[in-house]
């Protein structure tokens, strides 16, 4: 019972030491964001000798961060909704419907996490001149959306294939079509997984800054990680206003983390046991 105790112990200590390391960076971007750029110089593990927001307010005024802010929102809340539809489409129907070429559908999926996309870059660039996607947000959606597609159908075909048949069976007694089995009856047994792959794809999307460093080239259409490069100068950084970005740049992953923390634990635990 006392070594019981005593490897509980260690255990709460190991996680409890790696919640710190975890979360102290976090911490430190936030204080940094109330100081001077001499106090961050000065001493930057310190706390602030008092709260100011003048890096918040220079960090609106000076960049156009609002509109960095609005294009990251609206490609990654864009290419998430189109991940989880697509990706349910196709996983519902590889995993309920067995026919002749059902692996090698499914193996047609998983090749996109197998071949590295930014090998393809040039590709990529001349397909979207093509398309006149270049300076557009659909061009960040279109290849996140194609990033996303193969965890997507990945986790949720393992999911689909979990379910037991009779659920589907006495749905369609009652009269429902195949649309209605999955929205009805499916789909919600099934949000722990659309909760990993929403928090996935969404943090994804939005810590990207490979893709819209080569499709976007308007200011006014970039995302935030391409969008604070404007504040490295070529000789000092504004170092207060780069960690008040960095914070504001986190809230709606945070969000996102809390709001489907749940489904996303669930998702994973499920996963590591099936």
């Amino acid at each position: 019972m006392k070594t019981n105790k005593s490897v509980r112990g260690l255990q709460y200590a190991a996680a409890y030491l790696g919640a710190l390391v975890s979360l102290y960076p976090i911490f430190l971007m936030l204080t940094s964001s109330f100081k001077t750029n001499i106090q961050i110089l000065k001493n930057p593990m310190s706390l602030p000798t008092s709260i100011s927001f003048t890096a918040y307010s220079k960090l609106i005024h000076q960049i156009p961060f609002g509109t960095y802010f609005w294009n990251s929102v609206v490609v990654s809340v864009v290419s998430v909704a189109l991940i989880l539809l697509f990706g349910v489409l196709a996983s519902f129907y590889i995993a309920r419907y067995p026919f002749r070429w059902n692996g090698a559908l499914f193996f047609f999926f998983l090749l996109g996490m197998m071949i590295p996309i930014k090998l393809g870059i040039v590709p990529l660039f001349l397909l979207m001149k093509k398309l006149a996607l270049l300076n557009s947000v659909w061009s960040l959606v279109s290849v996140y959306t194609a990033i996303g597609m193969p965890l997507a159908v990945l986790i949720l075909t393992g999911f689909f294939r979990t379910l037991p048949k009779e659920l589907e069976e006495a749905a369609r007694i009652d009269g429902s079509s195949d649309f209605g089995v999955m929205w009805h009856v499916l789909l919600p047994l099934i949000r722990p997984a659309l909760g990993t792959v929403m928090i996935m794809n969404f943090i994804m999307a939005w810590n990207d800054f490979f893709f819209p460093l080569i499709f976007i080239q308007d200011d006014m259409k970039k995302t935030i990680p391409v969008g604070m490069l404007s504040l490295f100068g070529q000789y000092s950084t504004d170092l207060s206003m780069l960690f008040a970005g960095l914070t504001l740049a986190s809230v709606p992953m945070i969000v996102m983390f809390f709001l489907a923390s749940k489904q996303f634990m669930e998702g994973m635990t499920a996963g590591a046991v099936k």
